[in-house]
């Protein structure tokens, strides 16, 4: 069974190595008591944050060449490219105590059927989950059924001016029982 395997929260943009003419870069991370992971080929869904780290965008990574590192990459220089500083990731590649990555002993590695499928179910609870306004497409879901909230009638709001004449009856029935 997929399931996330390790993420990282508001990682900061400025403090990504992009690497450079034959130079890779690095997403390395760390965690106590564990030797230094570099995420950059890992597959997983991300989000995109603001400078005020409102969430505007919510990709995923690990899908035929493109990696998590390859996906960041790729904002810096598309449409995303000035509006992002942070960015959390949610990895479906286990960290191995050497640092790296389960799936990095395979390099023809391909996320497909069930994998591809949990991809895009993540991807899209946190599209609809937290709306992020650059955001061009919906949820890539596939037998996925929406449903809308039945309003019980009892429940039924009422207008002001519904309210305004209740008030007046009862005003009505409390001066006729008075007199």
């Amino acid at each position: 069974m997929f399931a996330i395997k390790n993420y990282g929260l508001l990682w900061e943009r400025k403090h990504i190595f992009w690497g450079y003419s034959g130079v890779s870069g690095h997403l390395k991370g760390y965690r106590r008591g564990r030797k230094e992971a570099d995420f950059r080929t890992q597959a997983g869904v991300y989000i995109l944050y603001d400078k005020d780290l409102i969430p505007i965008y919510v990709g995923q990574a690990g899908k035929g060449k493109k990696t998590l590192f390859d996906r960041l990459k790729n904002h810096t220089n598309n449409h995303l490219w000035n509006r992002w500083e942070y960015f959390s990731w949610f990895g479906l590649c286990k960290a191995n105590k050497d640092g790296s990555l389960a799936q990095d002993d395979n390099p023809e590695r391909k996320i497909s059927g069930i994998a591809s499928q949990a991809l895009n179910d993540i991807e899209g609870v946190l599209i609809l989950g937290i709306e992020p306004k650059l955001n061009k497409q919906g949820p890539n879901f596939k037998g996925v059924e929406l449903w809308w909230q039945s309003i019980d009638p009892r429940l039924e709001e009422i207008t002001n001016y519904q309210l305004r004449e209740e008030i007046i009856n009862l005003k009505n029935q409390i001066g006729e029982n008075r007199g």
